[in-house]
């Protein structure tokens, strides 16, 4: 990571900060409807025995520009899946944050929308200087916005952004989503060449303090070449900005077991270690049954901050080094690219999807081309079975086995699922500390 600019905003700062100190940033994906509650969560996020930042994730209706029915859903007192930041009025949210946010506790809006505007008046109204998405990657999951319309939305939203500079004197702070398309199966060439191009189209419209997202995924060598690459890159595209590299914990079908949920988080926060992410954004144990509860985002956030401060103990030597398999000459491929197809960042990225140079697998949003597969090789990486019209040419590392059929795909999409719940025999959970492998365990004892 790096930091060019001044004086990054709280919530860049305090990542920058923890990141010197050799402490991995966790963070929930927290939103509740109720002030109380969303207060609550907050409190309770400040207060765990972590290195952590606080969440306000949005509600779906807020997502899709539905405020009628959340103003209808918040009178009627129907519980949301998420805090409405802008059918709350700002001074029912400032009490939320009050004597809470501050450069000792960064806050950042998350909230999944193709069409954010709205969303970036209201939190920068509040002086929240954090949020995250952007043109392709809260577009093509999320919903049938076109790609065109969610760029020329998205370019408003970072002008918008912007006041924070003027009316606060506050560097606003953006995450491109871009690492987490889909979830899963995604290769990560493609994943690492929509972050990249995501930040290079926040600097376009003046942001100057950024950090790039990567999903873990199905393979821990590739997870870490990626991890490396994604460095590379943002290095050579963003060098003259404040940027971080932030990993998420597994975001496909996740364990139903107890055991196989933690274990996972586990996983994902010595990955974030080794692979030198400066924050990480957890899941919880009950994440495939039903909405966790506050306890349960605690619980996650210091299980996974306990993890990474004895996986930092334990790198007495030289870091892991990333194997080499064509990861970083795709994303580089895929970059390149789709910036020479137009001087405009924006433009560009538009034609990218058109043109199937940015085409995610079996992602079903009506402009994506939907021309490429992929499949996870029998060493666990994921591999193209089919690359389309991405631009990769000899880059391409292409798995030499036909596509997959739904019997296939069903198994591929429920890989990590299987492993981790058929796996309770490696690990133990007692007492609430996590037995890692070789006797290891998250407290850091032996």
């Amino acid at each position: 990571m790096t930091t060019s600019i001044e004086a990054p905003g709280p919530f860049a700062a305090f990542v920058a900060a923890a990141h010197r100190r050799g402490e991995l940033v966790v963070q929930p994906r927290m939103g509740f409807s109720d002030p109380a509650d969303m207060r609550r969560g907050l409190l309770a996020t400040r207060a765990a025995r972590a290195t952590s930042v606080g969440t306000i994730t949005l509600d779906s209706y807020t997502r899709v520009r539905d405020y009628a029915s959340a103003r209808t859903a918040l009178a009627d007192g129907t519980r949301l899946n998420g805090y409405p930041i802008v059918n709350h009025p700002a001074a029912v949210t400032r009490g939320v944050l009050g004597g809470l946010a501050g450069p000792d506790f960064p806050v950042q809006v998350r909230h999944g929308s193709a069409q954010p505007c709205e969303i970036i008046e209201a939190l920068t109204a509040l002086g929240l200087d954090a949020t995250e998405g952007g043109p392709i990657s809260y577009c093509l999951p999320y919903g049938r916005v076109p790609v065109r319309d969610s760029i020329r939305e998205w370019s408003r939203a970072c002008r918008l952004f912007l006041r924070l500079r003027d009316t606060f004197g506050t560097e606003p702070h953006l995450e491109s989503f871009g690492g987490c398309m889909l979830g899963q199966l995604c290769p990560p060439s493609l994943l690492i060449a929509i972050s990249v191009l995501e930040c290079v189209f926040f600097r376009a419209h003046g942001l100057r303090s950024v950090s790039l997202s990567y999903a873990q995924q199905t393979s821990r060598s590739q997870d870490l070449e990626a991890l490396a690459a994604l460095r590379v890159l943002a290095a050579e595209y963003l060098g003259d900005l404040d940027w971080h590299i932030v990993l998420y914990t597994y975001m496909g079908v996740y364990p139903t077991s107890r055991d196989g949920a933690l274990r996972l988080l586990c996983d994902s926060a010595e990955l974030a270690v080794r692979g030198d992410a400066a924050r990480l954004i957890v899941k919880t144990s009950a994440e495939a049954t039903r909405v966790p509860t506050v306890a349960e985002n605690i619980e996650a956030l210091e299980l996974a901050g306990a993890v990474a401060a004895a996986s930092q103990r334990l790198l007495l030597g030289p870091a892991e080094p990333a194997t080499e398999s064509g990861v970083l000459a795709e994303a580089t491929a895929l970059i390149e690219a789709v910036l020479n197809l137009h001087g405009d960042v924006g433009q560009a990225l538009a034609l990218g999807v058109e043109r199937g140079f940015l085409d995610v697998p079996y992602c079903l949003h009506p402009d994506n081309p939907g021309r490429t597969r992929s499949r996870i090789e029998p060493d666990g990486r994921l591999a193209w079975s089919d690359t389309g019209h991405l631009p990769l040419g000899a880059a391409a590392r292409r798995s030499r086995s036909a596509r997959l059929g739904s019997m296939e795909l069903l198994s591929a999409l429920s890989c990590m699922r299987d492993r981790y719940d058929g796996d309770a025999d490696r690990w133990s959970l007692v007492g609430g500390t996590t037995a890692l492998p070789g006797g290891r365990r998250t407290d850091g004892a032996r």
